[in-house]
């Protein structure tokens, strides 16, 4: 088994899968799912997005479940509580995708357990789009050196 914590290991995973199929992504710009979505997009992944409440998130056709998405999957990234995880490892195996991702907070061994059997790699517990900025340098997209967040007192 791959340890999914390593770093070469989550390096690989963002490097090699740039399609994104993301599970409960909001259409509100303030919630975590549409800012990290928002990030991967502005670094030349597509994002495929998964919400039954809207036909469209950022210039993104959103599919209703997983099932119904017709393009390529490469990670599937979820967007859902640990409890509600289980019943999408199926769509995910049957959507031909690579790796299935926990954002922060979410964890649920029963359902890292089938993923790993079926041969998808699995992460848990990571926001996507932390470790692509940890990893590949993109931390002045959460306000590093672009003003937005400074050390200095506004005057």
């Amino acid at each position: 088994m791959i340890d999914t914590n390593d770093i070469s290991t989550l390096r690989k995973i963002l490097k090699t899968n740039k399609v994104i199929a993301v599970i409960g992504l909001s259409a509100k710009w303030h919630r975590p799912s549409y800012f990290a979505a928002k990030y991967m997009q502005q670094y030349g992944y597509k994002i495929i997005p998964v919400n039954p409440s809207y036909d469209e998130i950022l210039g993104e056709k959103c599919y209703p479940s997983l099932t119904e998405v017709e393009s390529r999957v490469d990670i599937v990234n979820c967007f859902r509580k640990s409890e509600d995880i289980e019943p999408l490892v199926p769509m995910a195996i049957n959507s031909g995708a690579k790796v299935f991702w926990m954002q922060l907070g979410v964890a649920n061994p029963l359902a890292k357990k089938k993923i790993i059997n079926a041969g998808l790699q699995c992460v848990q517990n990571r926001c996507v789009k932390i470790e692509h900025a940890r990893l590949f340098g993109g931390l002045n997209s959460i306000g590093v050196n672009t003003k937005v967040i400074s050390s200095k007192r506004p005057i």
